[in-house]
């Protein structure tokens, strides 16, 4: 089998001749293992494209996920100049006098001239919201817009081409035989993002109505990007829903205030026959059955403790018959501190926990750090390969 067959597979509970595996990886982590430069990999879909084709194939994963949009191919309109350091980090710096700081080895982070412009949540309104992303060239404005110069998209011509082409770069280089996975911010995601974290969950206190039509405002520019990315030609979507574990909200808040929405969502691209599957970081434990209440066909990270609360033997019996899983694998105390034998043992216990049923592919919980050595993710192939066909249980 391909991976894009393997994974595929895993996702309908479907026979595989082994299990798949497929890990995040954190952008400093593709900065420290390819020759691609930061600017490159953050402002071009060219080197960010290279950079997630080249650690695919190192890693032998079924799978990529594009995580980030594609880029304005006449970018270097807005560059002043780009200075580089001697330890490989570089600084963009515009002409508006806006400065993006490209470090070698994590995210960049973009400073304007007036500082940050994050609204009060009575300076918002929904009207003008529709989907937002802290990703695209200048970071995130209100209202939004994909460059440095303000204007207001019309929502029903909203997204430039340039948004797909990284997808357009994978999927033609690799998607016959690898799994394309693109990825949307959910509504509750970028809510957390426009006020900033410690105020939007202010908000939901003190704000709700406010939040909800925000949040409603969000949903349909998140389904419409789904759906645009589907028709584009990728084999699965992620919804990125990071911040709805129980660090940051409670059980009811989530079937408040991240449940109907995503479930809009994922009914929006269920529509155009695409598999849709959810990243929740963290403290989920408590709401798995929440999260399958969504619609969602899988769930992404499933952070073993420390780091989260999943037990896999727990979340099996629960929703094993229902959803696929992916991940589980602690990407700090296991990938990043362990040497590669601790790592396949640790791999092939999850392995055989997850093969139960069907319905697993392994990966790491959340991203790959920067610093995990890859003879550590290497290890997850040849644990994967070592374990064989799933047995059946």
């Amino acid at each position: 089998m391909t991976g894009k067959q393997r994974i595929e597979a895993a996702m309908r509970h479907g026979p595989v001749d082994r299990l798949p595996v497929m890990c995040q990886l954190a952008i400093g982590h593709y900065l420290l293992n390819t020759d691609v430069a930061p600017a490159e990999i953050w402002f071009t879909s060219e080197g960010f494209a290279r950079a997630l084709i080249t650690l695919q194939r190192r890693y032998r994963f079924d799978g990529i996920l594009i995580n980030l949009p594609g880029r304005d191919p006449d970018w270097m309109r807005y560059v002043d100049r780009i200075e580089t350091a001697a330890d490989g980090s570089q600084t963009v710096r515009f002409t508006t006098g806006d400065t993006a700081q490209c470090p070698a080895d994590d995210n960049v982070q973009h400073f304007r001239p007036g500082g940050d412009c994050r609204p009060s949540v009575d300076q918002v309104d929904p009207e003008r919201i529709y989907y937002d992303d802290p990703h695209c060239l200048g970071g995130l404005k209100y209202p939004f817009h994909f460059g440095l110069q303000p204007y207001q998209p019309d929502h029903d011509d909203y997204w430039p081409d340039y948004l797909l082409r990284t997808i357009d770069l994978v999927v033609g280089e690799v998607g016959q035989s690898v799994s394309v996975h693109s990825e949307i911010f959910s509504p509750f995601t970028q809510l957390l993002e426009l006020f900033g974290y410690q105020r939007a969950l202010m908000y939901l206190l003190d704000e709700p109505d406010r939040c909800r039509a925000i949040l409603a405002a969000y949903t349909r520019g998140t389904a419409d990007l789904g759906v645009w990315q589907a028709r584009r030609g990728v084999d699965a979507v992620l919804i990125s829903s990071a911040f709805a574990g129980g660090g940051f909200i409670s059980p009811r808040q989530y079937e408040e205030f991240v449940l109907p929405y995503e479930a809009e969502v994922v009914a929006r691209l269920h529509r155009e026959e695409v598999p849709v599957y959810t990243h929740t970081c963290g403290d989920i434990g408590d709401r798995l059955e929440l999260m399958a209440e969504t619609g969602t066909d899988g769930i992404d990270t499933l952070d073993p403790p420390p780091l989260g609360s999943v037990d896999l033997e727990d979340a099996k019996r629960r929703l094993g018959d229902r959803l696929f899983f992916k991940g589980n694998v602690d990407p700090v105390h296991t990938l990043l501190a362990k040497s590669p034998a601790e790592v396949r043992r640790d791999a092939l216990w999850r392995l055989e926990v997850g093969s139960r049923g069907g319905g697993y592919i392994l990966s790491s919980a959340c991203s790959v750090s920067p610093r995990v050595p890859p003879a550590n993710l290497a290890a997850l192939v040849e644990a994967s390969e070592q374990f064989g066909e799933p047995r059946a249980k």
